[in-house]
């Protein structure tokens, strides 16, 4: 029995959407209350996104009242804001283990349960989705609903009107869109406000349903039906202007109050029985029911665990920093995010220079593309961008910036393994899928000093760069180890040994994988075996970065090299240089080997990292050096 069972009336008794149906109402209120302090208690403990998720307790807790899952198929965009979803469906003993190493996920995850039928950590999926389940049961004659969750910033994602495009008005598909002071929607006027009014009496929907019932039993009737659609239609467009989803095929119910119970409930079971494709406006209270997130959504968004404070300084501050004095003696240097300036550390540069900043919402394709229509007009676009977000710009990176060659600065932030999150925010695709693409630089820095002067050196340049740089802060061993002298002209290979050292074994990595490496080292003094590190701060063009390390190889000349990197192995660092080395004879007479992440979607046991699951921690490399010095 868990914390979590503690005190408790409800949450422990009511696992399930059976055992929630069985409530009466009048129990509603209390439970959704009791849900928000779980929440609460356990995202100031263990991290997580709270204000998202404080804001759709009514909303979830009434869908599983309505609807039969996992029969009907119940999608959340972003899976960030399904912890009560969770908590009702089976999962409320575990939910304190929520984002742990062996705990339930932060978001839907198909592997953790059959409720959650979708995956989601990545925005703006889920209608795309739907449609697949929604065209699915039709084609087998399911009589299965499939309910969207979209909200948090999802709508501004191009994917969601991409689909809503391509939605039909004869499935079981009820998307509801939760405008959680967004401010997606036109301002509602006398006559909107009248009619959501309207609506949201029992009464209106008690007639309506007769009404359609009625027409519906005859042919005659069903035109009947059509026309005062039709004729509903045209007095709204006439009256407040034309909406914006019944021109896309979809029947529109809102907008009404999504934080209170009945009228959702009452939505949900108009929008079960109309026999379409239904769109549902809420709007919600992000935070609801904890003051400092209904006062502050945006900081409490995403909170770290209780005792893991924001350090002063971290990569993405710096970047933030620097961008902005660079962009003080530099007219053409522009910044923009995809709805993430506050992670990215871009808030000061938009205060200072709105005028140069562009936040084009959760669109990294379009964010791409048009970074390059600014580069080809002759300005300097800096895109900062999560490694995991970077992603779905792929296609826009290669057609639209490297063939063209255009110089665009992509400032990656959080690359390597994210600990709390999973393998949806990972960063370890960036340098296999940017190591393919010809016309591009990456740079690695490990220090704050690297990362300013790699952001320098790329805007200077005249071919596309990625600057790829870890969450949090630089880290002193790595620091201590490799720039002791303090002195930083510019970006390059370093080691942690002089050349007169010569040790028989050398790592060559990159990153903050280096503070591994550094501490396997130790490990291999117990065995008498000596290790060097080379630390490279640029990756590509891998032709120059075999050359520099190939000058410290000959002085050096170790029998045994190991190549280390957090990112994935296929298509990496560690192969490019590997076969690059090769094709200059450098390996010659070398006995070596590759440990990098074999396995991107891993997971990870209880009390235990995604480097050490993925086998590239301390022990691991100290290992594989042994292993290496047995076979030579």
């Amino acid at each position: 029995m868990t914390e979590n069972n503690k005190d408790r009336i409800y949450l422990g008794k009511v696992n399930t959407p059976d055992d929630l149906k069985k409530l009466p109402c009048s129990d509603i209120e209390p439970l959704c209350k009791e849900i928000r302090e779980i929440i609460v208690d356990t995202v100031e403990k263990n991290g997580g996104h709270l204000a998202s998720n404080l804001g759709v307790v009514e909303l979830s807790v009434a869908i599983h009242r309505v609807f039969n899952s996992p029969h009907d198929h119940i999608i959340f965009d972003v899976g960030h804001q399904s912890y009560t979803h969770k908590l009702l469906t089976n999962r409320f003993k575990e939910f304190d283990t929520l984002r742990k190493a062996g705990g339930i996920s932060g978001f839907t995850n198909r592997e953790e349960s059959p409720y959650d039928c979708f995956g989601a950590g990545h925005s703006s999926t889920s209608v795309s989705a739907a449609l697949g389940f929604a065209e699915a049961d039709k084609l087998s004659g399911s009589d299965a609903y499939t309910v969207v969750v979209l909200g948090d910033g999802a709508f501004t994602g191009g994917m969601v009107h991409e689909a809503l495009n391509n939605c039909s008005n004869d499935l079981r598909l009820i998307i509801i869109l939760n405008e959680n002071e967004m401010s997606i929607s036109k301002n509602i006027g006398r006559f909107a406000n009248s009619m959501a009014k309207l609506r949201r009496k029992k009464g209106y929907f008690k007639f309506k349903r007769f009404i359609v019932s009625t027409l519906k039993k005859t042919s005659f009737g069903k035109l009947i039906f059509r026309g005062l659609r039709k004729l509903k239609k045209s007095v709204k467009n006439s009256l407040y202007g034309s909406n914006y989803f019944e021109d896309m095929g979809l029947y529109y119910l809102g907008p009404a109050d999504g934080n209170n119970y009945k009228d959702v409930e009452r939505l949900l079971l108009t929008a079960k029985e109309a026999g379409e494709s239904v769109l549902i406006h809420l709007k919600t209270k992000k935070g609801k029911g904890y003051m400092p997130a209904e006062q502050d959504p945006g900081e409490y968004h995403g909170i770290r665990p209780s005792g893991k404070d924001i350090p002063e300084k971290t990569f993405s501050s710096e970047f933030g920093k620097t961008v902005c004095e660079l962009a003080e003696n530099n007219d053409k240097i522009c910044a923009i995010t995809a709805a993430m300036s506050s992670g990215t550390g871009l808030d000061e540069f938009a205060k200072t220079y709105p005028e140069r900043f562009f936040d084009v919402g959760i669109a990294e394709e379009h964010a791409v593309t048009f970074a390059a229509g600014l580069a080809a007009n002759g300005y300097k676009p800096i895109f900062a961008v999560y490694s995991t977000f970077l992603q779905r710009g792929y296609d826009q990176i290669i057609h639209d910036v490297a063939l063209q060659k255009l110089p665009v600065v992509f400032c990656v932030d959080r690359a390597g393994f994210n600990e709390s999150d999973g393998a949806t925010h990972h960063g370890i695709f960036d340098v296999s899928f940017a190591s393919q693409l010809p016309n591009l630089k990456i740079y690695t820095p490990i220090t704050y000093v690297g990362a300013r002067l790699s952001l320098n050196e790329a805007i200077n340049s005249n071919v596309p760069s990625i600057i790829r740089y870890p969450s949090g802060s630089e880290q002193k061993n790595i620091t201590n180890s490799f720039y002791s002298d303090g002195r930083v002209e510019k970006i390059g290979v370093r080691t942690d040994f002089s050349m007169s050292d010569k040790p028989k074994n050398i790592v060559i990595t990159y990153g903050r994988i280096a503070n591994e490496a550094l501490e396997a080292k130790k490990l291999l003094e117990k065995e008498n075996l000596s290790l060097g590190i080379i630390l490279c701060e640029y990756l590509s063009p891998y032709d120059s970065l075999a050359d520099e390390i190939g000058k410290i190889l000959e002085v050096s000349d170790p029998d045994i090299l190991l190549f280390l990197e957090e990112e994935i192995k296929c298509g990496g660092f560690a192969m490019n240089l590997c076969d690059t080395m090769k094709k200059k004879e450098m390996l010659v007479n070398k006995t070596y080997d590759i440990l990098a992440t074999e396995d991107p979607f891993v997971t990870r046991t209880i009390g235990e990292t995604y480097i050490k699951a993925s086998g590239i921690d301390r022990e691991s490399i100290a290992g594989r050096i042994i292993s290496l010095n047995k076979k030579y």
